[in-house]
């Protein structure tokens, strides 16, 4: 007689990585990757800061400064960590050289998210050896309301070949796309940096604990 449980999906664990320059990080990003990691049940979520972003201009504040707020910003929160792997690094970070180092590190049983929003998603096609992307992890792909995904071009046929649920990201190490529609906080690091420059304040926009570093530190100012 077969074991009842033999005929279960398997459920590997879960690891979700949300990246950005966090420049600075503030409760936007914080609340997207929790309620994400609650609502969608991943056991890990690690927040992935960027050394040089291949697609953006280069931080005018430190690698260090940026790691420091994260830091800050996530203590007395567990169910966020923090993963400063792509700091140390030297020249632009692509995500694809990422995903390959924990690979290596953590073996091909454990399922792999990586997170972005809508925009990102678009711009795919421009990214480092892109088609790699999902052989290495999946992608969850955060979209407000009433945005739409794309009908045609490579990005509709990619969604068409892979899009998936969360039970298949359980099940699968790699190789599905997961759309989530969720509500942002409108807040943007670029106005924070803005507000700051002008001599405003930019309190209840971020943790006070990453506020106060930056007015000790004279981040940000003109």
């Amino acid at each position: 007689m077969s074991n009842p449980s033999s005929a279960l999906p398997r459920s590997l664990k879960t690891l979700a990585l949300f990246g950005g320059t966090f420049n600075p990080v503030h409760f936007g990003h914080l609340r997207m990757a929790l309620e994400l990691k609650e609502a969608l049940g991943f056991d890990e979520m690690r927040l992935l800061p960027s050394h040089q972003p291949a697609h953006r201009a280069e931080p005018r504040v430190s690698a260090q400064a940026r790691r420091d707020m994260l830091a800050l910003a996530l203590e007395g929160c567990p169910e966020l960590a923090l993963d400063d792997r792509e700091l140390a690094r030297d020249g632009p970070t692509y995500t694809v050289d990422t995903l390959e180092g924990l690979r290596e590190e953590l073996g091909e049983e454990i399922s792999i998210s990586f997170c972005m929003g809508l925009d990102s998603l678009l711009g795919l096609p421009g990214w480092h050896r892109w088609e790699r992307l999902l052989e290495l992890a999946h992608l969850v792909v955060v979209t407000r309301p009433g945005w739409h995904m794309p009908r045609d071009g490579e990005v509709a046929e990619l969604l068409a070949r892979h899009c998936g649920t969360m039970d298949d990201i359980r099940g699968h190490s790699v190789g599905r796309i997961l759309v989530r529609e969720q509500t942002l906080l409108p807040i943007s690091a670029t106005g924070i940096r803005s507000l700051i420059a002008s001599g405003r304040s930019a309190q209840f926009l971020l943790p006070e604990r990453v506020l106060n570093y930056i007015q000790i530190h004279q981040l940000y100012r003109s």
